[in-house]
């Protein structure tokens, strides 16, 4: 049976002898494919849960168009909903989980080839995963370029106007276009560093991890078919999704349905890891505590300014009014509010942008010098 962290393939590959081989160092290039369903545990929601999903949530609020803070056309329209959220949402809010730990234990044991991950939440780099081992498909906060001219802008600079309630311009001389982070919004490609690297990263893989996402995001979910056939895919998931549903599996295809957190401790006591996986929480723990403790206490009030200016703003959009905000701010007094002002922190970017899929002969060197390069920052 696929139960709790007891899935069976068809070759009786089952998640404990994915654990011991991990332990015994049996797999030495390993790639984790990691979603939205990986930063829960940290507080922040997934985006396709019935009732707590950045969606759903935002369709209380009557907006046509949930997504549309996360356009590019309506961003080039009126930018500051989404500084507004931003604002709540800017990397330092929320500590990693075991589940991060778990990916930088593999970094640390030298088995980590690469981490593919949908999260905006930068929640794998304060896990301590480095930059070069890791490939943000939809962007993160760490790096921030004009749309308009594209140049690379001072993040500091660029944080600073965020926080200060303005919109960030363009440094550059003759430019005055609007600057944002380099996450990737509908109608924008996916970076080059996703493109480049699939091909070779995959190919080379010995063990496949895919942990909390629904695979329902092209190209990100297509990534899954690129491993050989003898390489062993590891679902770990709240539900089986994507090739994993089929009754024709790979037969060196593992599931692990449950809660991600005790799969994931379960594999590292398996593999011998577990007192390592739980010394790189306690650091992480007592800087998420301080980091909540600084946290503006006037969340409730930017939120509703977020859905009533993107309300207002949408021309097919029903006017949000003070009631309306008024009885959503009675029904969120606990921890939904918070959660709605996080979710996009975890945000998986559905983008219909053409794969320009590809990969350059001398990637080896290539990637060891941007690997150099990055960690040396």
């Amino acid at each position: 049976g696929q139960g709790k962290g007891k899935g069976k393939s068809a070759a009786s590959l089952s998640i404990a002898d994915i654990a011991v081989g991990l332990g015994r160092l049996q797999y030495r290039r390993v790639i984790v494919m990691s979603g939205a369903g990986v930063s829960t545990s940290s507080g922040i929601p997934d985006f396709r849960t019935p009732g707590t999903g950045l969606y759903d949530n935002l369709r209380q609020y009557r907006i046509p168009e949930p997504t549309a803070i996360f356009d590019i056309d309506f961003f080039g329209h009126n930018p500051r909903p989404f500084f507004t959220l931003a604002k709540e949402l800017y990397p330092g809010r929320y500590a990693p989980n075991p589940v991060h730990h778990f990916i930088r234990l593999l970094q640390d044991k030298g088995l980590l080839l690469r981490n593919y991950t949908q999260n905006i939440d930068g929640l794998e780099r304060l896990a301590g995963v480095r930059p070069g081992k890791l490939v943000e498909a939809h962007g993160s906060f760490s790096t921030a370029s004009c749309t308009r001219c594209k140049a690379k802008q001072d993040l500091k600079e660029v944080k600073a106007a965020i926080f200060e309630d303005k919109i960030p311009r363009c440094k550059h001389k003759y430019c005055t276009g609007v600057v944002k982070p380099d996450i990737v919004f509908f109608g924008e490609d996916l970076p080059q560093r996703f493109h480049s690297l699939q091909l070779p990263d995959f190919s080379h893989c010995d063990l496949l991890i895919i942990m909390g996402t629904s695979l329902e995001v092209e190209p990100f979910a297509s990534l899954v078919t690129l491993p050989r056939f003898d390489v062993p895919r590891v679902l770990i998931n709240r539900e089986v999704v994507g090739p994993f549903k089929r009754s024709r599996q790979r037969l060196t295809d593992v599931v692990a349905t449950g809660d991600l957190v005790e799969i994931v401790r379960s594999m590292a006591e398996q593999a011998g890891w577990l007192s390592e996986l739980e010394g790189l929480g306690t650091e992480e723990r007592e800087e998420g505590r301080d980091a909540a403790q600084e946290q503006p206490q006037d969340s409730k009030e930017n939120i509703s300014l977020v859905l009533r200016s993107v309300s207002q703003d949408s021309e097919t959009a029903s006017i949000v009014s003070e009631q309306e905000l008024e009885s959503s701010r009675k029904e969120t007094n606990s921890d939904a509010e918070k959660k709605l002002c996080s979710a996009i922190s975890a945000l998986t970017l559905d983008s219909d942008a053409p794969s320009t899929k590809g990969s350059k002969g001398n990637w080896h060197v290539e990637e060891a010098f941007a690997d150099l390069k990055s960690e040396k920052k």
